[in-house]
């Protein structure tokens, strides 16, 4: 496949229809999917990583990686030295293969349902790529929110073409009002893909988390 070619794997995870579908997708997908998406240019998990070296020092706490997939970004974080990193994914087929990769612990758990983790656990909760078309919705931060302690950081990508319509811009918001984080930066829209598919743009953000949701 040229890197300019759709990519049929690409575009039935963005069709998939419920998580049942998109778990199917991600199953047939993980064989080839470090392969295919690094050859479009896919470079998202690295951009958050960097993110999390800019916000969060080493030696602060366990991160966890939200949506890891494959876990592309568990390398670069030790590499930047976060010796404890775990991750949590829906599909156990793309989890085998990150179970490669130096994860401390791997959870499998769906965006969306509870989250059988311990509140105020982690000093980071990053996320590279999970929050897209059809995936995760954006009620889960709340969640996601409450695993990290105050003073820690979520740290996500977004794609724009969602971040208005579904609802994840009235989430930050209400967040922020609610007290239950702050803003500390955000990037300018850039490119998922460095190689193919320009129309799929996305933000990074990085919230300081301020106290955990109630229950």
């Amino acid at each position: 496949m040229a890197p300019d070619d759709p990519s049929p794997a690409l575009a039935r995870v963005y069709a998939a229809r419920d998580a049942a579908d998109l778990r199917a997708a991600y199953a047939d997908w993980a064989g080839g999917y470090d392969r295919e998406t690094l050859s479009l240019g896919y470079h998202l998990p690295f951009a958050v990583a960097a993110w999390v070296a800019r916000h969060v020092p080493p030696g602060a706490g366990p991160l966890l990686d939200v949506g890891c997939g494959t876990g592309l970004a568990a390398p670069l974080l030790a590499a930047l030295g976060h010796a404890e990193v775990e991750g949590l994914d829906a599909s156990p087929e793309m989890l085998e293969v990150a179970g490669g990769r130096g994860y401390a612990r791997l959870h499998r758990a769906t965006l969306g349902e509870p989250l059988p983790l311990p509140p105020g656990r982690y000093a980071c909760a990053l996320s590279a790529g999970t929050y897209t078309e059809g995936h995760a919705p954006a009620a889960s931060l709340r969640d996601v929110l409450r695993l990290v302690r105050p003073g820690g950081l979520v740290i996500l990508s977004l794609r724009d073409s969602i971040a208005g319509s579904d609802g994840f811009l009235a989430l930050f918001e209400a967040l922020a009002r609610e007290g239950l984080w702050r803003e500390r930066e955000r990037s300018a829209p850039f490119r998922a893909f460095l190689l193919a598919h320009p129309e799929v743009l996305v933000r990074t953000w990085a919230f300081e988390a301020l106290q955990a949701p109630a229950p």
